[in-house]
This record gives structure tokens, sequence and C-alpha cells, in this order.
């Protein structure tokens, strides 16, 4: 008889979590080089192994944000607690993803994008950095989702 356990299978991501990654690694990318979304999001596609992902988020993630950074930059700094420029770029990456969701994208639940925000923050960013992306993205969203939060 075998007594080591039996390790559970990591369950398979959705294909919208990793299109949420993809979009994150090409707003990461843009952040650091500056480069043109429509190469960025081309790099990523003919990358192999990405695994199953849906296309047209991922594609809607990365230029929506790239389009709108300067608007959701404005509307992310009253809620920091530092300049912009000081944020890692992992953190940046996500507050950007997660107010551009917030604000664009209202068929999914406040909380969806919170907790998708948090989770990579978690898996690509620094030790703390999911609390400080949820502090963030949690006084963002009161603000943009009121109703939707019945005026937390």
């Amino acid at each position: 008889m075998n007594d080591q356990p039996v390790k559970a299978k990591a369950p398979a991501k959705s294909a919208r979590r990793r299109a949420r990654e993809l979009a994150l690694q090409g707003i990461y990318q843009w952040r650091l080089t500056g480069g043109d979304a429509d190469l960025i999001e081309k790099q990523i596609r003919e990358d192999k192994g990405m695994g199953r992902y849906d296309v047209e988020f991922f594609s809607g993630l990365l230029h929506g944000v790239l389009i709108h950074h300067a608007n959701l930059e404005t509307a992310l700094t009253p809620h920091l607690d530092r300049e912009l420029a000081e944020l890692s770029p992992v953190e940046f990456a996500v507050l950007l993803l997660g107010a551009f969701e917030l604000s664009h994208h209202p068929e999914t639940p406040y909380r969806v994008v919170i907790n998708e925000a948090v989770e990579l923050a978690k898996t690509f960013g620094g030790t703390d950095g999911h609390k400080f992306v949820n502090g963030v993205l949690d006084k963002l969203g009161v603000q943009l989702r009121a109703v939707e939060l019945g005026s937390k």
C-alpha cells in the first residue's frame, strides 16, 4: 500500500483569467518599453504555449487599457499613497487593468474585478502588493460602482 499523499491537481484557469494574465503581460511590457499596442499583442499571440484564453477579451483589455491609460491614471491617483512613478511595474499594470474593468466592463461584478486583480498581484507582484491593489481598487470601485454597491 502506498502511503504517499495524493496531490490534488490545480484547477485549470478560466479562459478569462488567462486573458487577464496575458493583458497584464502586455501592459507590463508597454510600461517598460513604451511599445505599440498592436505589436505587443502580436508578440503575445505568437508566443507558443499560451494555453486556452479568451482572445477577444484579451485584445479588448490590452487595447482598452493602453488607449485609456491617461484617464485611468487620473482616476487612480487620488486613491494612491505614493506617486504613480513609484509603483512597481506589476502593481501599475494590475491597477490599470482593474481600473479599466471597473470603468468599462460593468457586466463584470465589482467583486470579481477586485478578486481577479488581487490574484494577479499575488501571482506576479511583490509580497504585499495584493493588499495595496485591493485597497486602491476597492476605493475606486466604490466611486465607480456606487449603484452596484448600493452607495456603500
